[in-house]
């Protein structure tokens, strides 16, 4: 009889094992099944975010061709760059005041000699290089650098301007001694060069 029972409950066992086996096996593959549907709804989603994104996008453009690239003053020889800053200034550019001695003195403003660099030597760069107050106060100086970048080389050229304190008029002294330093330095690129013969 003791055989008899514990062969009975061991096919239950059996049976129930069996069962729980098959139950396991439907849930793993109704779980597969959702999970593929999960992941094909979840391609779908992506790949519509994709399209969506893909129509906004603004596409880039094309590289360009060699005759599209502006050539007029850049990545020239600097001989060729000198040789323009040479040239004579037109008269109608140029200024004329009068210094607190009376004597009279032409010039180029400083913004015109910016844009006259910028039309010869695109690639220039400029830079103060020292402010320096004089010992009792009265003036100030200001070292200016240019720097013009060729083809085959570059070059600097620096000076000096200095204005007084108590000098009145538009601007400050360090602004006013930076504007003369700019000027003297392009000009000993030659730019307005031709003023300073005249007043010899």
């Amino acid at each position: 009889m003791a055989f008899c029972l514990m062969k009975s409950l061991s096919q239950k066992s059996t049976n129930s094992l069996s069962a729980a086996l098959r139950l396991t096996s439907s849930e793993l593959v109704g779980a597969k099944s959702a999970l593929s549907a999960h992941g094909l709804l979840y391609s779908t989603k992506r790949a519509k975010k994709e399209e969506i994104i893909a129509a906004y996008e603004i596409p880039a453009p094309p590289p360009p061709l060699d005759d599209d690239i502006p050539t007029s003053g850049i990545s020239r020889p600097i001989s060729e760059i000198l040789k323009e800053l040479n040239k004579k200034v037109p008269d109608s550019l140029i200024r004329a005041r009068t210094e607190a001695n009376g004597f009279s003195i032409k010039y180029i403003p400083w913004h015109i000699v910016n844009r006259i660099m910028n039309l010869h030597a695109p690639e220039w760069s400029g830079e103060v290089r020292r402010i320096d107050y004089s010992a009792d106060g009265k003036s100030v100086s200001v070292t200016y650098r240019v720097t013009i970048y060729g083809t085959d080389a570059e070059i600097f050229r620096e000076s000096t301007g200095t204005s007084s304190i108590d000098e009145v008029g538009y601007g400050d002294p360090v602004q006013k001694a930076e504007a003369m330093a700019f000027r003297r330095a392009c000009a000993r690129f030659g730019l307005g060069l031709h003023l300073y013969h005249e007043e010899l």
